[in-house]
């Protein structure tokens, strides 16, 4: 009888804790998309600023001639 409540005890921590290692993992890689798509917004910002500035540039130079 104790062996058997020993083993259910066992089981169902065993459980808990792959729930755990799987709960852990998900945020993980939902976090790991987050600092993707940050990333990819930056770059869309860094473009859209080098664009604005080769616009302000080429006013400038046109401007001068």
């Amino acid at each position: 009888m104790k062996t058997l409540l020993v083993l259910a005890a066992t089981a169902a921590l065993a459980g808990c804790g792959v729930e755990a290692v799987s709960t852990a993992a998900t945020a993980a890689q939902i976090k790991k998309r987050e600092i993707e798509q940050g990333q990819q917004t930056m770059r869309q910002a860094q473009d859209k600023i080098g664009d604005a500035m080769q616009q302000m540039q080429s006013r400038a130079d046109s401007a001068g001639n």
